[in-house]
Order: structure tokens, then sequence, then C-alpha cells
């Protein structure tokens, strides 16, 4: 691990560890209750760390929070907002159960994570990860399979065909494989107009 990459989280490290230190000095400075002073210092310590995790992981919960919005007309059209992490999220059902994608349309086929094809029944352990796909993280082992159900909007399909990824992935992709299953997609500013 290269700590500190960053020069200024090394400033903010020591400004944290240095107010901790003038706040800790001035509880023990007065030097009555100790016992106390130790419980407060202790929660006050907790509140910190949960704080610092929950800044570390704000951009997952905001999607989790506040996914971005997906509606669906009574045509049939998908209209999905961009997401504040500037990305486009469709909820799509597989073999009945929700599953959260991520739209890239610089992947080539529709990817399950690992975690989420466990979800929806794959048995994981049994595939061949033969297949290789490169990704913005670099190269992936990949194993072919066949969904079962796929229902996005009022669009569904049964045996699509689609991959699994050995690791690395952390939120399932629909690629161009998916998006192409539409007669039209359109982007428009943070606006994605997916019609049947």
């Amino acid at each position: 691990m290269n700590w500190p990459a960053d020069p200024d989280a090394t400033m903010r490290v020591v400004f944290l560890v240095c107010l901790l230190v003038f706040v800790a000095g001035g509880l023990f400075w007065r030097g009555r209750n100790l016992g106390r002073r130790m419980r407060d210092l202790l929660i006050w310590v907790l509140i910190f760390a949960l704080a610092v995790i929950v800044y570390g992981f704000r951009d997952v919960l905001m999607q989790e929070l506040v996914p971005s919005e997906m509606t669906v007309s009574e045509s049939g059209v998908i209209d999905v907002e961009r997401a504040s992490d500037g990305h486009f999220h469709v909820r799509m059902e597989v073999n009945n159960v929700p599953v959260r994608f991520l739209v890239d349309t610089g992947a080539s086929e529709i990817v399950l994570s690992r975690r989420d094809a466990e979800r929806v029944g794959i048995d994981v352990g049994a595939l061949n990860f033969m297949g290789r796909a490169l990704t913005a993280n670099g190269v992936v082992e990949t194993a072919q399979i066949r969904l079962g159900v796929m229902k996005l909007g009022d669009l569904t399909e049964t045996g699509v065909r689609a991959s699994v990824s050995a690791g690395g992935l952390e939120t399932s992709l629909l690629g161009m494989s998916g998006l192409d299953r539409f007669a039209k997609v359109e982007i428009s500013g943070d606006r994605m107009r997916l019609t049947p």
C-alpha cells in the first residue's frame, strides 16, 4: 500500500490527530472523574469513526437511498434519470429477482456480477470461467450463461445470453446486447429513453 498518495489527505489526518489530542488533553487536564471522561471520550471516538465510515460509503449509500428514477409509460417507453454518480441505472428482474444494472454502452453484453448471479439462482461454482473481458478495471474472467427470464419494463424475454463475472465487478452491467433489444435508445442531457 502506498499511503499517503495524496499530501492533502496526510495533512487532514495530521490535523484530526492533533485535534483529538487537544480534546483528549482538555478532558484529562481537570483530572476529576477520570472514568466518566474516558467513557465520554470513547463515545466521541465512536461517533467520529461512524462519521468517517458513513462519509467513505456516501456514494453507495446515496445510490441505495436515492436511486436513479426509472418510469415506464403505458406504451412501454422507459425513461431513466441520470444518477448522482453520473451514470444511468435500471432495475431489471432476472429470474423474478430485482437486480440493479449499470447501463454501459461500452460493454458488448449483459454481465452479472458474481453476487447478483448467486442471488438469481445461478450455481456460480459450477460455471466454467473460460472467457475474458477487458474492463476499465482490467481483464476479468467470465462464464457464458442463459438467463431464465429477463424483464425490463414491458420487455420480457427468456433464454437471453449473458455472462457472469468471476469477480471484480460490483454492479451488473446492461451492455449493448441488452440495449439492442429496444428499437430506439436516446440520451439527452440527464435522461435516457428506451423505446420498445
